[in-house]
């Protein structure tokens, strides 16, 4: 058997992710690795990947290469959302007729990942 159980994040803050993203995602902050330099949302048990936030001492540098998409009943009503979360919203908006809509987010350390809107 071969899945996806996780994805780590790098980050200073890792308490301060894993609250942002356990709120937007509602999925709990878990005991799986945490610590004052990891900290978890969900669990490698669960059927969702679990996020995992790892204290590094390098800031990030420019845009992350890989990037979490975030499915969406509505793009504005998230964008507020995440906003009240600490996140915001880069400007950058994709309409794709017939699909959907994608609008470009970071967290609050400035990690990119999009909100979609299927149609």
């Amino acid at each position: 058997m071969t899945r996806l159980s996780g994805i780590t994040i790098d980050c200073a803050e890792p308490a301060v992710l894993a609250a942002f993203w356990s709120a937007l995602l509602d999925r709990p902050i878990s005991g799986e690795r945490a610590g004052p330099d990891w900290a978890t949302v969900g669990s490698r048990l669960d059927a969702a990947p679990r996020l995992t936030f790892q204290r590094v001492p390098e800031p990030k540098r420019g845009k992350v290469r890989l990037h979490l998409d975030v499915e969406v009943d509505d793009v504005d009503e998230a964008r507020a959302r995440i906003e009240e979360l600490g996140g915001r919203w880069t400007g950058e908006r994709h309409d794709y007729p017939g699909e959907g809509v994608v609008l470009v987010m970071t967290d609050p350390e400035a990690h990119e990942f999009c909100v979609v809107q299927y149609f």
